[in-house]
């Protein structure tokens, strides 16, 4: 790992891109061995079989929650969104000879939540490997962010995420208007490779998408979104991990 004073100086910075930007990268800031960790944690849950081999509801595993809670990720978190601030949702993604897959240009404005309670603003519900999902007001997906820690090395080749910078500033977009982003700003879109160990921090609503690997290999993110404040009217984060 990294020091702790070295790991602050460049949060800093990190911050102000995110504000900018919408998204910021970091170098690598977990050491190979803890990452093999993680790989053998996840490696029972999954099916390499299926055409999506990846992971739903993975904060159930303790060896996500512990990355949620303590170490860099808790850190660059809490860098952005204060001290009290919690894992609200995991994911894996893992793009394989198996599971090779393209996503189109989107904003992430889904929210897990305990159970479904009709409230102001909050809509679209869902289910979703057994967890209820609904689409929460713009405020709330304001003050989330989202933190992608890469476990492989992901190149040019292997399906990178790929972001539209500062698209997050214009609040939840309608199919009309994420067609009009796209027209004005894919050519200026960035693609962002990442070492092993490296992570993606960006806000929800920031427009983004991925290709289908050219060379599928493993290319495994563990995904997690944190929150900081509770939900309103007796609605509750399906995961609260601090």
């Amino acid at each position: 790992m990294l020091s702790t004073s070295v790991i602050d100086a460049r949060f800093v910075y990190l911050v102000h891109e995110l504000q900018l930007f919408g998204f910021a990268g970091t170098e690598t800031l977990i050491e190979a061995a803890a990452l093999d960790q993680l790989i053998a944690d996840l490696a029972p849950f999954q099916n390499e079989s299926s055409d999506r081999a990846g992971l739903r509801n993975i904060l159930d595993i303790p060896g996500v929650a512990a990355l949620a809670s303590k170490g860099p990720v808790r850190m660059v978190a809490e860098a952005v969104l204060g001290s009290t601030c919690f894992a609200v949702r995991g994911i894996l993604f893992n793009k394989a000879p198996s599971a090779n897959w393209k996503v189109g240009w989107h904003q992430d404005t889904f929210i897990a939540v305990r159970e479904r309670i009709e409230a102001p603003g909050f809509g679209a519900w869902s289910e979703k490997a057994g967890v209820i999902h609904c689409k929460p007001p713009d405020e709330v997906l304001q003050r989330m962010v989202s933190i992608r820690l890469h476990l492989d090395a992901c190149g040019e080749s292997n399906g990178p995420l790929r972001v539209l910078s500062a698209t997050h500033r214009h609040g939840i977009l309608n199919a009309d208007e994420i067609l009009k982003q796209i027209e004005a700003g894919e050519q200026f879109a960035l693609t962002f490779t990442s070492e092993r160990g490296a992570m993606l921090v960006f806000k929800p609503l920031l427009l983004h998408a991925s290709s289908p690997a050219v060379l599928p290999q493993h290319r495994r993110v563990i995904h997690i979104e944190f929150a900081a404040d509770p939900l309103p009217d007796g609605l509750n984060w399906r995961w609260v991990v601090r």
